[in-house]
């Protein structure tokens, strides 16, 4: 049986806290083993056949090819394709391949600047693997997505037509690492279809789990040329992307260079030409193919004001797709740069201060914790909010004037398998300094702090991204930040990763159970109207001869008596056995209350209605989930924005609502379950035999 998802999401975290997801212990991808499939494939003396990713149209997808050409595919394996097929041939290059039938440059265009980082490819594909000795079929290929390393196993049958690849093929027909590649990515995205168009900052960051900063090339920094020059000598990948045209066609312009098409900076070098220095950079197109033919391309007279040494060094006449250009006409023709590394050293030349990475997962979702931006100030505070302290800098990273010295990134997580269905939000952050007044604060911060506080920083506009980020300089001391989508009530996942020369403190600010597990305060006391006596005579009435009542029993005199005036609804059987199973304190379990458990219960559900009440400030006799929120912290609780949204989507309606009897039923589930972890942990961790699992989870 499938794990349910909050299991999982435990089983996750303890994985990545034990270095599961790492790159040198990667997590299972769809929970596939390499090393055992490929030792039962061995034992049975059979070819892997991956029935997670099957060599069929299902894993093609759709609008890639017509019905007719899609009749027309077979699936061969490597040894089907050419008499003697390799892995690889003569090491890794970008001249080994071109791409095929799907738009899939973004990717193709990320392997290119990989391969010019040996190690980081190695990683990513494991050069050992061959067509010999052990070969049964099956291979696989690691790739960071979402926060976590994953390995992928791939059967090597690829689609084909009159025995040719139809998507990227390598020049020498017998070498397959750029196809089964490929292949292992399309499984990750969902099919080869999900490939359809990216950017190349998205298979950069897949491949390396770095850090990937863009920058815009209508509007450079200043220093472009030095930010590029280091990143090409560090340990980054680069990439770039021309202006998009009218449609979203790869048109061919006259100059040569392709509109909406993704190229890999492949180099830079700085040539004296009529006397003055140009600055000129090595661009390579994906096709394999296609070039610029403007100044300084292949054949362009300029290449003879140049030194024989710069000009054997550089000028290169063949049609492999590899071009240069001028820094100016580079901005001038190309939309923007990505360069993706694994520290961002070479964006000052500091190399002898590292940057410190924090990093958090977290959640907006509708309702609790999707507040939107800063239009809706009523919302914002809603949204998760990390509190950040930044310590002095070491003298070693003191900054130069105006040097930044934070990068913050925030990438949303996909809620599907497929990449073509997700839909990204328009996603951003606000950064505030933490006043004197708010120092001691904890918890979240109110609606007040942000109406009378600006952002420090922020990004400077909210886009549908898989990622958005800011280079910032921020003075060391106390910052909250907030990260929201545009539109509020929009759900998504994210991560938040913060860079910063200075040592950074982060956590989450949503005021969640601290780890001494202190009592949570009691809520307010309400006066119940009537001595116990009184109530105990109310008891009897529904009560059976043993002085004792079951759910349904109960469900009578609860309806009868707390909600007959009230038009939100009356309590469900579920809610009233929930009740009885979490009041029940006999040692052995009896499924009923007798007189002293059904008076605790009475008080609590009186002092719960009363909260219910004060906190539905729009008076419709149910709890929208921003009040929700209110009326959990009026009961005295404090928890995390994480257990604010599984209570909302466990108890809440599909309409976003609450009705009374299921904010009761949460209620006195929190109170019951804090109470046995405290009763049967040592304060922090709680073991628990299957048996004494089982007993417990199944009846209360």
């Amino acid at each position: 049986m499938a794990l349910s998802g909050v299991c999982m999401n435990i089983v996750n975290a303890r994985h990545m806290k034990d270095g599961r997801g790492t790159h040198d212990n990667p997590e299972r991808f769809l929970n596939q083993d390499y090393e055992q499939l490929k030792q039962y494939c061995l034992i049975k003396r059979v070819r892997y056949i991956d029935d997670m990713f099957p060599p069929d149209r299902r894993s093609i997808g759709e609008g890639v090819l017509s019905p007719s050409d899609l009749a027309r595919v077979v699936w061969l394996r490597p040894t089907k394709i050419v008499p003697n097929p390799y892995f690889e041939v003569d090491g890794v290059s970008r001249f080994d391949f071109g791409q095929g039938l799907i738009g899939d440059c973004w990717f193709l265009a990320s392997i290119g600047a990989l391969t010019f980082q040996i190690d980081i490819l190695k990683q990513v594909v494991p050069l050992e693997q061959t067509f010999d000795g052990d070969y049964c079929g099956l291979f696989h290929f690691r790739f960071w997505r979402f926060g976590r390393w994953v390995d992928v196993i791939v059967d090597d049958k690829l689609p084909t037509i009159n025995g040719r690849l139809i998507f990227v093929s390598s020049k020498d027909r017998a070498e397959f690492w750029p196809a089964l590649m490929e292949k292992a990515y399309a499984k990750v995205c969902g099919s080869y279809s999900d490939m359809n168009a990216g950017t190349p900052a998205e298979g950069m960051v897949d491949f390396t789990g770095g850090v990937h900063l863009c920058f815009d090339l209508q509007n450079p920094p200043p220093n472009l040329w030095e930010l590029m020059y280091r990143a090409g000598t560090s340990t980054s990948l680069i990439g770039c992307g021309t202006l998009q045209g009218e449609t979203s066609a790869n048109t061919v312009l006259p100059n040569g260079l392709v509109q909406g098409h993704a190229y890999t900076v492949t180099g830079l070098k700085q040539v004296m030409s009529r006397g003055e220095l140009v600055n000129l950079v090595r661009l390579w197109n994906p096709w394999g193919r296609g070039e610029w033919n403007g100044d300084w391309s292949d054949r362009s007279p300029l290449w003879q004001t140049v030194s024989p040494e710069d000009r054997k060094m550089c000028q290169s006449v063949a049609d492999d797709g590899e071009f240069w250009v001028t820094e100016a006409d580079f901005c001038k023709f190309y939309s923007d740069l990505d360069i993706c590394c694994l520290c961002p050293d070479f964006l000052d030349g500091a190399s002898s201060c590292h940057w410190k990475t924090s990093y958090y997962e977290g959640r907006w979702v509708a309702g609790t914790t999707a507040g939107g931006c800063m239009n809706n100030l009523d919302t914002f505070w809603t949204n998760p909010q990390y509190r950040v302290r930044i310590d002095e800098l070491l003298s070693e990273c003191s900054p130069k004037k105006d040097d930044k010295n934070m990068l913050v990134s925030l990438m949303q997580k996909p809620d599907k398998r497929n990449r073509r269905l997700v839909q990204n939000l328009h996603i951003g952050f606000s950064i505030f300094e933490v006043t004197e007044e708010y120092k001691t604060h904890r918890g979240k911060f109110p609606a007040a702090f942000f109406s009378r506080n600006k952002p420090v920083a922020q990004t400077k506009s909210y886009m549908n991204a898989r990622e958005v980020m800011e280079f910032l300089l921020l003075k060391p001391g106390e910052y909250l930040i907030v990260p929201s989508t545009f539109n509020v009530n929009e759900t998504a996942s994210f991560i938040l990763t913060i860079l910063s020369k200075a040592e950074t403190h982060i956590h989450e600010n949503s005021g969640g159970h601290n780890h001494e597990h202190k009592e949570d305060k009691e809520p307010m006391q309400i006066q119940n109207g009537g001595d116990d006596e009184n109530k105990r005579i109310l008891f009897r009435q529904y009560s059976d001869q043993y002085e004792e009542v079951d759910a349904e029993q109960l469900q009578r005199l609860l309806n009868e008596n707390i909600v007959k005036d009230v038009k939100s609804g009356v309590f469900s059987i579920d809610a009233c056995r929930s009740m009885v199973a979490l009041m029940d304190t006999s040692n052995r379990p009896t499924g009923k209350l007798n007189g002293n458990e059904f008076l605790r219960l009475w008080k609590k559900i009186i002092d719960y209605k009363d909260i219910f009440f004060r906190t539905d400030v729009s008076q419709t006799g149910t709890l929208s989930l921003r009040e929700l929120r209110n009326a959990i912290m009026a009961s005295g609780k404090s928890i995390s924005d994480d257990m604010l949204n599984l209570m909302a989507l466990r108890y809440g309606a599909s309409s976003g609502h609450m009705t009374l009897d299921s904010f009761i039923s949460l209620i006195l589930r929190f109170d019951c379950m804090s109470c046995i972890f405290r009763q049967l942990s040592d304060g922090t961790h709680m073991s628990l035999r299957e048996s004494e699992w089982m007993y417990l989870s199944m009846y209360t």
